[in-house]
C-alpha cells in the first residue's frame, strides 16, 4: 500500500503538471492580466485567502487518525462527524446575513479566531470539548465560503471598480491554487505527523499560525465593507418559490443532494478503510486531491473548443464513475476479503468525478437559478444534502463494524444509482435548452468556479 500510493501521487501530479503546462502555453494573455492596479489588489486578496485554504487542507489528511489516536470508537467518531455536518448546515443558514451585518474583513478574521479555537480544541482528549471544537469548525467553514469571496467581489466591483468581467479569472486562478494547496497540505501534514514523528495532533497545530498571519494581514491589508440586510425568511421563501415552480433547479438540487451526501460520507470512510493497511494518509490525500485536479484539468479540455463537450454530458459522466466506483467499493470491503488497492483506485476514480463534477455543477447552478433567488435556493440544497450525509453517518453508527462500511458503500451506491435517474430526469428537460450549453469560445476556455 505505501508503494502504491507514492506511486500513485507521482503519476498524478505529472499528469496534472503535463495538462496544465500545455493549458499555459497556449492560454492567450488578457487586459487583466496586465494591469498593475488589478494584480495588486489580487495580491492582496490571494495572500489572505490562500493562508484560510492552506490552514484548512491542512487539517484534512488526520482527522479521523486523531479521534481514532485518542481511542475513540468508530460510532464515537460518527457523532463527531455529524455534529460537525450539522454544524456547517446550521451556521450556512444564516452565514451570508451575518456576514453582511458583522462586515466581510470582521467576518475574515472572526473566521481566523474561531478556527484556531477550533484546532487548540484538538489538543484535549475530552469528548465534549471535541464536540465544540467540530462545532466551530462548522461555523468557521461557513465563514470561509461566504465571507472571503463576498468581500473580494464588493472591492472589486464598488472601490476599485474593475469590470465584472475580471472577477471569473479570480475566482478561476483561485480554484487552481485551492487545488495545488491541498496537493501541497498532504504532503506538509505526513511530514509534521509521521516523517518527524510529532503524531496526527501535528496538522492541527501547524494550522494556527497560517490562521493568525492571515488574520493580521486581513486586518492591516483590506478595507471594510458591509452587504444589504436581507431578512432571512424572505430569502428562504423565495429560494423554495424558485424551486417548486422550476423542474429544473428542483432536479439540480435532487442532483446535488444526492451525490455530496454521498461525498461527505466518503470524506468519512477513506480512512478507516486504508489505514488499517499502513496506508500513508497524507500522501492519500495528496493524491486525491491531484485526482480532483486532473478532472477538473479534463473538464476545462473537454469544454474547450477542440472537444466542445457540455457541462450537463459531464455532470453524467462524473455520476457514472461514482456509480462505478462504489460497486467497486462494496466488493473490495468485504469483510475477509478486503483489497486495499482497489479501494484506492476507486477512491482515485470518485475525486476524479468531482473534478469534473463541481465545475459542471457550478455553470448549471448559474444559468438555471436566477442570480437574486440563488442564497435562498442553495439554503434549501444543503438541507437534504447535510440531511442524508448525517443519516448516513448515524446508520454506520449503529452497524456493525465489520460488515457495516460495506453496507454503507452499498447503500451510498443505491442513493448514486437515484442521482443517475435524477441526472435523466434533467437531461430530458433541458435537452433541448440552448442556455445551457457552453457557447464556442473564442478565447480562454471557461475556467471552473471556485
Amino acid at each position: 500500500m505505501l508503494v502504491t500510493a507514492y506511486l500513485a501521487f507521482v503519476v498524478l501530479l505529472a499528469s496534472c503538471l503535463g495538462l496544465e503546462l500545455s493549458r499555459c502555453r497556449a492560454k492567450p494573455s488578457g487586459r487583466a492580466c496586465s494591469n498593475p492596479s488589478f494584480l495588486r489588489f489580487q495580491l492582496d486578496f490571494y495572500q489572505v485567502y490562500f493562508l484560510a485554504l492552506a490552514a484548512d487542507w491542512l487539517q484534512a489528511p488526520y482527522l479521523y487518525k486523531l479521534y481514532q489516536h485518542y481511542h475513540f470508537l468508530e460510532g464515537q467518531i460518527a457523532i463527531l462527524y455529524v455534529c460537525g455536518l450539522a454544524s456547517t448546515v446550521l451556521f450556512g443558514l444564516v452565514a451570508s446575513s451575518l456576514v453582511d451585518w458583522l462586515g466581510r474583513k470582521k467576518s475574515c478574521v472572526l473566521f481566523s479566531l474561531t478556527y484556531s479555537l477550533c484546532c487548540l480544541t484538538k489538543l484535549s482528549q475530552d469528548y465534549f470539548v471535541l464536540l465544540v471544537g467540530r462545532a466551530l469548525g462548522g461555523l468557521s467553514t461557513a465563514l470561509l465560503f461566504s465571507a472571503f469571496e463576498a468581500w473580494y467581489i464588493h472591492e472589486h466591483v464598488e472601490r476599485h471598480d474593475f469590470p465584472a468581467e475580471w472577477i471569473p479569472a479570480t475566482f478561476a486562478r483561485a480554484a487552481f491554487w485551492n487545488h495545488v494547496l491541498a496537493v501541497v497540505a498532504g504532503v506538509a501534514a505526513e511530514a509534521v505527523a509521521c516523517w518527524m514523528g510529532l503524531g496526527p495532533v501535528a496538522p492541527f497545530v501547524a494550522a494556527i499560525p497560517l490562521l493568525a498571519l492571515a488574520g493580521a494581514l486581513a486586518l492591516r491589508n483590506w478595507g471594510e465593507n458591509y452587504g444589504r440586510q436581507r431578512a432571512f425568511p424572505r430569502t428562504c421563501a423565495g429560494g423554495l418559490r424558485c424551486l417548486l415552480s422550476d423542474r429544473r433547479v428542483l432536479l439540480l438540487g435532487t442532483i446535488q443532494a444526492l451525490f455530496e451526501s454521498v461525498i461527505f460520507i466518503f470524506v468519512f470512510l477513506w480512512t478507516p478503510v486504508l489505514d488499517p493497511h499502513g496506508a500513508p494518509l497524507g500522501i492519500i490525500f495528496s493524491s486525491f486531491m491531484a485526482a480532483s485536479l486532473l478532472g477538473s484539468s479534463l473538464y476545462r479540455i473537454a469544454t474547450s473548443k477542440r472537444y466542445h463537450l457540455q457541462p450537463m454530458h459531464l455532470v453524467s459522466l462524473a455520476v457514472l464513475i461514482v456509480v462505478f466506483s462504489l460497486f467497486m467499493l462494496t466488493f473490495s470491503t468485504s469483510p475477509g476479503q478486503e483489497s486495499p488497492v482497489e479501494s484506492f483506485i476507486a477512491f482515485l476514480l470518485i475525486e476524479l468525478a468531482c473534478g469534473l463534477y463541481f465545475p459542471s455543477m457550478g455553470f448549471l447552478r448559474r444559468k438555471v437559478i436566477p442570480e437574486t433567488e440563488q442564497a435562498g435556493v442553495l439554503n434549501w440544497f444543503r438541507v437534504p444534502l447535510h440531511l442524508l450525509a448525517c443519516l448516513g453517518l448515524l446508520v454506520l453508527h449503529d452497524s456493525d463494524r465489520k460488515t457495516g462500511t460495506r453496507n454503507m458503500f452499498s447503500i451510498c451506491s443505491a442513493v448514486m444509482v437515484m442521482a443517475l435517474l435524477a441526472v435523466v430526469g434533467l437531461f430530458t428537460v433541458v435537452r433541448h435548452d440552448a442556455e445551457l450549453r457552453v457557447p464556442s469560445p473564442t478565447g480562454e476556455p471557461y475556467a471552473p468556479e471556485l
